[in-house]
Formats: C-alpha cells, structure tokens, sequence
C-alpha cells in the first residue's frame, strides 16, 4: 500500500479548495475514496487520476498572415 490516504481536508488543500469540493465528487461517486467506518480518506493517486481527466487542453489555432481574399 504505497498511496498516501487523505483526508478531505488534505485532499482539498491539496486542489486548493474547500473540503465542500471534495465531498461533492465523493457523494456523486465521481472519485474514488476509501470509507474507514464513518472516516472517508482519498488517495493520493485518485486526486491526480481526477484533475487529469478534467484537465481541458488549449487548442492551436493557426493564424494566417493575411486576410482571406474576396
């Protein structure tokens, strides 16, 4: 067992947000944690897993140097 367990304090600071943030994908089952009797830890691995899968990539427009020609 190399994954750290948070807690939902942990994992928000971790993200930089509230532990409101981190209840709510745990509630809609959008993340995975562990239940420890009425304790929720997340590991480590599944806040990573969870910011990559929402991470939007920008996109590349290519700009042409001049106007389009009538």
């Amino acid at each position: 067992m190399a994954d750290r367990l948070l807690t939902v304090a942990e994992a928000g600071e971790l993200l930089g947000t509230g532990e409101r943030f981190v209840r709510r994908p745990i509630a809609d089952r959008r993340i995975r944690y562990v239940k420890l009797g009425r304790p929720v830890r997340v590991p480590e691995s599944a806040i990573a897993e969870y910011v990559e899968a929402r991470t939007v990539e920008p996109v590349r427009r290519v700009r042409t140097r001049y106007g389009k020609a009538a």
